[in-house]
């Protein structure tokens, strides 16, 4: 996507640069735009942990980058190339454990640079596989959006007189939260470049507000009409019939359609089938974990610091640096959970690069015969 008309990806690798890694580190948006290098996969540990990157696709792919940085730290060294590897991977999969696209990237690095023989050719193996991984993330967005939009365009259609079709999102599954494109903005950026009118309703997703912070910032650079909203007021736009389809990322899907996602995406599901609102779920097949089948039971939910419940950041002033601030009382604990399940029950749809399905094996497995 293009921000103030130069074209950026989440993560990307600079062969003018020596190979350097490069990402947008997201704690700086909205108030500052800034491009970090990664020269070691400790630096893409850092990255992914501190969340500097995050969204599923985003943190895969970083990851795949991660594994070729550790191969190339590797070389030379006189020690087992994958043996090395295999420690970098563990490193990397214990950042963020509930995301299932890291995990799928390291392993997927391991296997293709195990089956060659020589430093040089896993290096290059390494190197080449991180960037088919982006590309694909890339693509399989691109993709998402081509099938989501149609989803918009029939909602479109039933209103007519160019009502804007009314869309609510949660967390950010944006271009941000992926390499390009995003998974649950896709359909939302096709439709408005294909001149269909939209609206965002941005839930500014306590606690770190990704919606607030990072939706509404790629909207706005996009043109997309959008209004942030508090997280509790989803209902309330849906009961008074202000929400025509909410649209979700997730960062782990059952293989039977259970969705983990940013935590309070339960909630509205809740409240999307008590108001008949469609609840769609955008994801590329990356993040389906295939060999879980109860989300609940089986799906490691990360619990991070309390700081960032009791701590939030902001900026004064129009180009004033940003501060934080606490909201809660000294000595006081907070909780915070970063995810949660939404059972399969719950969804409309799953929209995926291959196409839209219902959220059940059956479903799924119709679009993934074989897994």
């Amino acid at each position: 996507m293009k921000v103030d008309g130069k074209h950026y990806r989440t993560v990307w690798i600079d062969p003018k640069d020596g190979d350097v890694v490069r990402i947008i580190d997201q704690r700086k948006l909205p108030f500052e735009f800034v491009v970090e290098e990664l020269r070691s996969v400790e630096d893409a540990a850092v990255a992914i942990r501190e969340m500097h990157v995050r969204g599923a696709g985003c943190i895969g792919a970083t990851a795949g980058f991660g594994m070729f940085l550790a191969a190339r730290e590797s070389a030379g060294t006189g020690g087992d190339l994958m043996a090395r590897m295999r420690d970098a991977g563990e490193i990397l999969k214990a950042t963020r454990p509930t995301a299932v696209n890291l995990a799928w990237a390291v392993e997927r690095q391991l296997r293709v640079v195990g089956e060659e023989e020589g430093e040089d050719v896993r290096v290059q193996a390494a190197r080449a596989t991180a960037q088919e991984i982006a590309d694909e993330d890339a693509e399989w967005c691109r993709r998402i959006g081509e099938h989501g939009l149609d989803l918009i365009r029939e909602i479109a259609a039933r209103k007519g007189e160019n009502a804007p079709v009314q869309v609510l999102t949660h967390c950010n599954a944006g271009w941000l939260a992926f390499v390009d494109h995003g998974s649950a903005t896709a359909p939302i950026y096709a439709a408005h470049d294909a001149g269909i009118p939209v609206h965002v309703w941005v839930d500014e997703t306590r606690p770190r507000n990704q919606g607030a912070r990072l939706t509404a910032w790629e909207l706005g650079k996009h043109g997309v009409p959008h209004t942030v909203v508090v997280d509790n007021a989803g209902g309330h736009l849906m009961q008074t019939g202000q929400v025509d389809l909410m649209i979700t990322g997730t960062d782990r899907t059952t293989r039977t359609g259970d969705v983990a996602n940013k935590i309070g995406t339960y909630l509205k599901a809740l409240a999307a089938r008590d108001n008949g609102v469609p609840f769609y779920v955008a994801l590329p097949s990356s993040t389906f974990d295939w060999k879980r089948r109860d989300g609940l039971r089986e799906i490691t939910i990360e619990e991070r610091g309390g700081e960032e419940v009791s701590v939030i950041g902001g900026s004064p002033g129009r180009g004033e640096a940003e501060v934080e601030v606490r909201l809660t009382p000294e000595g006081t604990v907070a909780a915070n959970y970063g995810f949660d399940v939404t059972p399969a029950r719950l969804v409309t749809g799953l929209i995926t690069e291959r196409g839209i399905c219902e959220a059940s094996e059956a479903g799924i497995q119709a679009l993934y015969p074989g897994f």
